[in-house]
C-alpha cells in the first residue's frame, strides 16, 4: 500500500481528472478499502479541498468548485507537463511571456529536487508559425530525456521512425541502425516538437520529429557543442522548413515595385522586406519555396507591379499569367447549369 501522502496525491489527481467517482472505483484504483478512501477524503477536506459526497446506487465523491484556491498538489507527470507548458508559453512571445515566466518560477520553488533538476535541464526554442492540424503528440518523458541530453552535452542514440510504421527485425527491434546525434535544441514549430542536432553519421545538421523518436540508453560520450549555422536556432529551423540549406531565408526570392503604399503592404508580411518609395509605391522583396510561390505571393496584393528580378521570377510570373488566362477562357466556354 502506498504511503498516506502519496495516496492523497493520487486520490486528488483522480478527483481532478473526472467529475464523479464512485467510492468503490476509487478504492480499486488506489488498491485500498472504501473505508480508507473515506478517511483520505476527510484529510483532503481538512487541507481545504471542497470534496462533496453524492448519493446513489454506488455513492461517491466529487471535487467541487471552491471559494478560494487551496494548496495545489501535482503528481510528477502533472508537474512536468505544467512546467513544459509554462516554459513554452514564456518562449513564444504570445503576450503572456512575463506572467508565464513568473508562474514557472513559483512552480519551480515548490517542486522536489528530483523534478527541479529535470525542469532546469529543459531548453526550449519557439519558432513562430501558425499551428497545423492536430497530429501525434510528443511523449513528455521523451521530451525530458532529450532535454537532459541537450543540457548535459551527451550524444544521443535513438530510433527515428518515418511517417509510415517502422520496419522491425525478427526480434521485434528496429531494423535500422540507431541515429547518433549531438543534440543542441528542442524547438516548437507549427504545433510540433523537433530536436535540432548534428548527425554524426551524416556529418550534417538535422531536425527530427520528437513524436517519432525512441531514445536508446545509455547516452553516448560528452561533446563540445557546435554553433548552429548563422548562430540563431530559430532562424535556422525556419529556413530549413522553407527548403533552404542556410539560415538566410527562402530558396527563391523575387523583387518588385508594387503600386501600393508600404503601410498597406507591411501588415501582411511575415519575412518579406518592404521599402516605401512614395505615397502609392513601395519596393517589395518576397521569398517562397518555389518561383511559382513567389509569383503567387505578389499577385495576391491585387495591384499593378513592376518586376525588378531575377529572371527566374520573371519567367514564373509569365507562366502564372498564361495559366490564369487559360483558366479564364475555359471557364467562359463551360455551359452554365440551371
Amino acid at each position: 500500500m502506498p504511503k498516506t501522502s502519496a495516496r492523497l496525491l493520487s486520490l486528488l489527481s483522480l478527483l481532478q481528472a473526472r467529475r464523479d467517482w464512485p467510492g468503490q472505483a476509487l478504492a480499486e484504483r488506489l488498491e485500498v478499502s472504501p473505508r480508507t478512501v473515506r478517511r483520505d477524503v476527510d484529510r483532503l477536506r481538512e487541507l481545504g479541498y471542497p470534496i462533496v459526497a453524492f448519493k446513489g446506487p454506488d455513492g461517491g465523491y466529487r471535487l467541487d468548485a471552491g471559494a478560494r484556491l487551496p494548496p495545489l498538489l501535482f503528481d510528477d507527470d502533472q508537474a512536468v507537463a505544467l512546467a513544459v507548458a509554462l516554459r513554452t508559453a514564456a518562449a513564444t512571445g504570445a503576450g503572456i511571456g512575463e506572467a508565464a515566466a513568473r508562474a514557472l518560477t513559483t512552480v519551480r520553488q515548490v517542486m522536489p529536487d528530483r523534478l527541479r533538476h529535470r525542469l532546469d535541464a529543459l531548453r526550449i526554442t519557439a519558432v513562430e508559425r501558425t499551428p497545423g492540424p492536430p497530429g501525434p503528440q510528443a511523449d513528455p518523458r521523451v521530451l525530458m530525456a532529450l532535454s537532459a541530453a541537450v543540457h548535459a552535452g551527451e550524444v544521443l542514440r535513438f530510433d527515428h521512425s518515418p511517417a509510415h510504421a517502422p520496419r522491425t527485425d525478427e526480434t521485434g527491434g528496429s531494423a535500422a541502425r540507431p541515429r547518433r546525434v549531438e543534440p543542441h535544441h528542442l524547438v516548437t514549430w507549427g504545433g510540433r516538437w523537433y530536436l535540432v542536432g548534428w548527425d554524426l553519421d551524416r556529418a550534417d545538421w538535422r531536425t527530427f520529429r520528437v513524436d517519432r523518436i525512441a531514445p536508446r540508453t545509455p547516452t553516448g560520450p560528452r561533446f563540445t557543442p557546435r554553433e548552429v549555422p548563422g548562430g540563431d536556432v530559430a532562424a535556422f529551423v525556419a529556413a530549413r522548413f522553407r527548403g533552404s540549406d542556410g539560415p538566410d531565408g527562402w530558396p527563391c526570392r523575387g523583387e518588385v515595385i508594387l503600386g501600393l503604399p508600404a503601410s498597406e503592404v507591411s501588415g501582411y508580411l511575415r519575412d518579406g522586406v518592404v521599402e516605401e518609395l512614395g505615397p502609392d509605391r513601395c519596393r517589395l522583396v518576397l521569398g517562397a519555396w518555389s518561383w511559382a510561390g513567389v509569383a503567387a505571393a505578389v499577385a495576391r496584393f491585387d495591384a499593378d507591379f513592376e518586376i525588378v528580378g531575377p529572371d527566374e521570377f520573371r519567367d514564373a510570373v509569365a507562366d502564372l499569367a498564361r495559366r490564369c488566362a487559360r483558366a479564364a477562357e475555359q471557364s467562359g466556354d463551360t455551359p452554365q447549369g440551371g
